[in-house]
């Protein structure tokens, strides 16, 4: 993994050093919005009207962040409003790389994902992250912050208006709520346990983390989703970490208190909402674990893959009793 610096590529990891062993992920620098009246949106300049075939999703089958687009470009029915590249799944000195299998690219000649970050920007610095929306017209980055993404395939494009609402105007303030702890101590809290390179810090991350999962048994031992009785954001924001927890971040990243499996009603609450139409094919756990496993060489220098654990998500769930 590495960095633009000035539209160079350099071959660095975090500086997790200079923050006394605790990692900290930066913020993504493209934030602009499409909209359904080609406005600016929260963030960002306007020009980025909603329209079919216009945008292409830059993915990773891999990384969570990148699997909330997917979900929603399926949840929302814009398989044939919004196309996407797929990266291969291991990143290594030179960062997000497509082979010969995954240049389905709206941009020719780019063996690398950084090389699209200096399409926009001969001088870019930062990190080099999925999921990229990118902007064909344009030819230019709209965003790169996943939790905006979603909001805009949520609502911005006409036919996602024809589809069930992820972010209804009655329950934000709790799915708000949710995220940012779910985010701060699930969501990110899997890398900072994970990267950690001090003891103390490690440990506030797996407490921090395991704190938040007693509190969501609990939570859902109440009622069938984090907001109440419908599916919303939220969920899959929440989702794609608890699918490859057990995968990869219990032995890989360390938080090996328990495993989802060991909790009675997060394991439901997973299979539920793994079992939700389309959601199955999203999850690729070949990518996944060679991703995790061969790509941290500073975690795992070996390099090598388990094989296990054997995970079935098809088994019955009880959340319709909640």
């Amino acid at each position: 993994m590495g960095m633009l610096v000035k539209g160079r590529w350099h071959d660095e990891w975090y500086d997790i050093k200079s923050s006394g062993g605790e990692f900290i992920r930066p913020d993504a620098q493209f934030r602009h919005w499409v909209t359904s009246d080609g406005l600016s949106g929260p963030t960002g300049d306007g020009g980025f009207l909603a329209e079919s075939g216009r945008y292409h999703l830059f993915v990773s089958l891999a990384c969570p962040w990148a699997h909330r687009t997917l979900i929603f470009r399926v949840l929302k029915q814009l398989e044939s409003c919004i196309g996407y590249t797929v990266v291969d799944p291991i990143m290594l000195d030179k960062g997000w790389e497509f082979s010969e299998v995954s240049k389905n690219s709206p941009e020719e000649g780019l063996d690398y994902l950084f090389q699209l970050y200096t399409l926009v920007d001969a001088e870019y610095s930062g990190r080099v992250t999925v999921p990229v929306l990118w902007d064909k017209q344009q030819r230019t980055i709209v965003n790169n912050e996943s939790s905006e993404i979603i909001r805009m395939l949520n609502s911005s494009f006409p036919s996602s208006r024809d589809t069930w609402d992820y972010y209804p105007a009655l329950l934000r303030k709790i799915i708000d709520r949710v995220n940012q702890r779910v985010y701060h101590t699930i969501n990110n809290g899997v890398y900072r346990a994970g990267f950690a390179t001090e003891q103390s810090a490690y440990e506030k991350a797996f407490d921090e983390l395991f704190g938040t999962m007693s509190w969501l048994e609990e939570l859902l031992s109440q009622q069938r989703y984090l907001a109440g009785d419908q599916i919303t954001e939220a969920d899959w924001r929440l989702f794609t970490t608890l699918i490859r927890f057990d995968a990869v971040y219990y032995g890989h990243f360390k938080t090996n208190l328990k495993r989802i499996e060991d909790y009675h009603y997060l394991s439901n609450y997973l299979r539920d909402l793994y079992q939700q139409p389309g959601i199955a094919e999203t999850v690729n756990f070949d990518h996944i674990k060679r991703h995790y496993f061969s790509s941290h060489t500073m975690i795992n220098p070996t390099q090598i893959v388990p094989k296990g654990p054997e995970l079935d998500f098809m088994r019955p769930h009880d959340r319709e009793d909640y």
